[in-house]
């Protein structure tokens, strides 16, 4: 009779312990459901800039350079007739081979922003090296330029939470696009004018690069067709507000009023 009270106590015993254990799990998985579902709902997504809201009839017309500078002469050319100045955004590793035509944009008038330093997947890389890339790239433009540009644009047009605050936290402007040429996919000039026509408005934002089949070839033409719609092409740090703005999640910067 001893016996068997006691297995019984033990048996009682084991069973509530078990109880108490899979209510703690249960409460603390219910718990940690509810914190994440609550950061998820809070949680901020971060934005460049693709646009601008703006009443002026004015586009910025940018340029990525990441390949070859078999072109930038004729590029050059072609923007000085026009009298056009518009933003190249320079890979560093594109720097650190073409010198020469870094110090001929520059010396043009042209704005030279960042495009990260080797044109990695940005959005596989930690803080910390995306901080090394935009600030590799910036030390390789001042060093030709002395100017310490603050436009950024990452690679491949990737980002996330991440990206973003890694250029705003260090003083950086993440820049996108509104209108993308897609030059580097060897279109012609009346096929890319094609694509941008009907959508052009004021404060976008073009995208096109250099070193493609027919970019230089094209850029007359779309800069003349651009000017006829009565838009005034301009650099990006002279469409874009410079401080006190929002941007909405469309990616448009408005400013406040």
């Amino acid at each position: 009779m001893f016996l068997v009270f006691n297995k019984q106590k033990i048996v009682t015993y084991f069973i509530s312990v078990l109880t108490v254990v899979f209510l703690f799990f249960v409460a603390s998985t219910l718990n940690k459901e509810s914190e994440t579902v609550e950061t998820s709902a809070s949680g901020e997504r971060l934005l460049p800039i693709y646009n601008v809201e703006t009443d002026e009839k004015k586009v910025a017309f940018t340029m990525n350079c990441a390949w070859n500078a078999d072109d930038i002469d004729s590029i050059l050319e072609t923007l000085e007739n026009e009298n056009v100045k518009i933003t190249f955004f320079m890979v560093g590793e594109w720097i650190d081979k073409y010198p020469e035509a870094v110090e001929k944009i520059y010396n043009a008038g042209h704005e030279i922003a960042n495009h990260s330093d080797t044109h990695k997947h940005v959005n596989n890389l930690s803080y910390e090296d995306n901080v090394k890339e935009i600030k590799s790239a910036n030390e390789k433009i001042k060093n030709i330029t002395g100017v310490e540009n603050k436009l950024y644009r990452a690679p491949y047009g990737e980002y996330n939470n991440t990206v973003i605050k890694a250029a705003k936290e260090n003083g950086y402007i993440p820049i996108q696009w509104s209108l993308d040429t897609i030059d580097y996919t060897g279109i012609t000039g009346e096929e890319m004018w094609n694509r941008i026509e009907a959508k052009i408005k004021e404060g976008d934002i073009i995208l096109s690069h250099n070193g493609t089949k027919h970019t230089a070839d094209s850029l007359e033409m779309l800069i003349k067709n651009i000017k006829e719609r009565g838009f005034e092409i301009v650099k990006v740090s002279d469409l874009i507000y410079q401080d006190n703005y929002k941007i909405d999640i469309n990616g448009t910067q408005i400013k406040n009023k």
